[in-house]
């Protein structure tokens, strides 16, 4: 038994007891490591940054998902970029009234891996008759594709290594483009208080794109530095000011079982602190 000191941050990190290696590889993209930890269940790290554990992935993965396809009512059509774990997809899968899922990943091997040592995560999702997968790179994808979504989810790493790009001016600008009108960008934003530049840097690019802009968050106990936060781009500003009898009403007819997401938590997630808010150059939380 040793430990595995993730290296996000210089300085300062997390520990957790490997209990078992369960599988670690040098794909074509990244190191990746799978192993069992007696708190958090199986874990997942690439490049020395933890991405996942079963413990808690139920809260980003229905926080990412949910909050985007609730919000919109009517999404037929989601585009998946990242999470080759399977648990965004696992979630959007719930939603029935979605026909068509197209999830776009770089790295086969952590979609396999992940089947296999992770199955919980994507709980049979890869075989829903409505999955589109697509090994690609994401921004390739985006800026080719003829396809339109109502939905574009963005499930990225940190914006290091193959994750970069989706971070960049282009990638937002490709997403937009592929959004019916209407349609909604969310994407992975990392924690403000250790990564604030990335959110200011986001909001710069967003806002000439998306007439209705912001971030929300949830807390994540295994992303160390606190809440963690989710990019939101749109042309329909409604969809953020929904009231919480609509999304209600949404909720209960999903028929969707939820662990951490409800339309209070929905509401209340776009409220961020004052110390964001000024990062974002925005007043107050409108």
């Amino acid at each position: 038994m040793g430990d595995y000191q993730e290296t996000l941050y210089d300085g300062y990190g997390q520990r957790f007891r490997v209990d078992r290696v369960l599988h670690e590889v040098r794909t074509e993209h990244q190191h990746l490591v799978i192993f069992e930890n007696a708190r958090m269940g199986r874990v997942m790290a690439l490049d020395g940054v933890i991405q996942t554990t079963e413990a808690d992935e139920f809260i980003y993965h229905e926080m990412l998902t949910h909050v985007p396809l609730l919000a919109h009512g009517e999404a037929r059509s989601v585009l998946i970029i990242g999470g080759g774990d399977g648990g965004i997809l696992r979630e959007v899968a719930r939603h029935q009234a979605v026909g068509q899922i197209t999830m776009v990943e770089i790295d086969r091997t952590v979609v396999e891996m992940c089947q296999t040592f992770l199955p919980g995560h994507s709980a049979g999702a890869f075989s829903d008759p409505r999955l589109q997968l697509v090994i690609d790179d994401g921004m390739h994808f985006v800026a080719s594709t003829a396809q339109r979504f109502d939905v574009i989810i963005s499930d990225s790493t940190d914006p290091i290594g193959p994750g970069e790009v989706l971070f960049s001016e282009n990638f937002y600008q490709a997403c937009q483009r592929c959004l019916r009108p209407g349609g909604v960008l969310v994407t992975q934003n990392g924690t403000p208080f250790m990564q604030l530049d990335e959110v200011r840097t986001t909001a710069g690019r967003m806002t000439g794109l998306f007439a209705d802009w912001h971030f929300y968050q949830a807390a994540v106990p295994t992303y160390i530095g606190g809440a963690m936060t989710f990019a939101w781009g749109t042309g329909n500003p409604q969809l953020r000011q929904l009231s919480p009898e609509t999304l209600a009403d949404r909720y209960a007819r999903s028929g969707i079982a939820t662990r951490y997401y409800n339309p209070a938590i929905h509401c209340g997630a776009f409220a961020l602190p004052q110390y964001v808010l000024q990062a974002i150059g925005k007043p107050d939380n409108r």
